[in-house]
């Protein structure tokens, strides 16, 4: 063999280097396929949503009015009717804008919802920052209670300056901070426990 044929050889199809497997070039096409996806999937829509919202006059003061939509899932449930409370609490902000320093804020404040299932009586009670609790035989009847909440004082009728317009800010959230001490180290690891609404605005003046 000369050194051209030699040479040759080398080039053969039987010493270049042999093709990926078809298992392997179809699990890099999927990886890249999954790839694709993630990019392009939207963000995790809030799982809770503010359906109504407004403020309202009154003797006492000037009171929220509001109502949520959203759906206790699997883990939530699971977790309730094993004894595990869950607690839900609202948060509320009216600010003021000030041409010559930052906006004011004029009003925060907070409520929560608690509910539980006791597994001797088979009830679910609700009670609402403390106040006196209700007890229910099913969960849908207690859960309607969180979902159209009564309507609360968030401000004395001083508070707020007729005819100033307020920007009113407020969502709604699983409280995880007010669980047992033992869950809220899994619930802050657990996606299952991470449900709140996004932060809403609107504009309220009173008159």
């Amino acid at each position: 063999m000369n050194l051209t044929q030699s040479a040759l050889s080398l080039f053969s199809p039987q010493r270049s280097q042999r093709p990926p497997r078809l298992w392997l070039r179809l699990a890099l096409a999927a990886l890249a396929a999954l790839l694709l996806l993630a990019a392009g999937a939207p963000a995790r829509a809030a799982e809770i949503t503010i359906a109504q919202a407004a403020i309202e006059p009154s003797d006492e003061g000037y009171r929220l009015s509001a109502t949520y939509s959203f759906e206790l899932n699997r883990g939530l449930e699971d977790a309730l009717t094993r004894g595990v409370p869950l607690y839900f609490t609202t948060e509320v902000q009216m600010t003021r804008r000030r041409w010559y320093w930052f906006d004011e804020t004029s009003v925060s404040a907070t409520r929560t919802v608690r509910i539980s299932y006791n597994v001797l009586t088979r009830q679910y009670h609700t009670a609402i920052s403390g106040q006196l609790q209700q007890s229910f035989s099913n969960l849908e009847d207690a859960m309607a209670l969180i979902r159209r909440p009564p309507r609360w004082i968030i401000a004395d009728n001083n508070t707020l300056k007729s005819g100033d317009a307020y920007t009113v800010g407020m969502r709604m959230r699983l409280d995880v901070a007010q669980l047992p001490k033992p869950f809220q180290v899994n619930a802050l690891n657990n996606s299952d426990w991470r449900l709140s609404s996004d932060w809403i605005e609107f504009t309220y003046k009173p008159e």
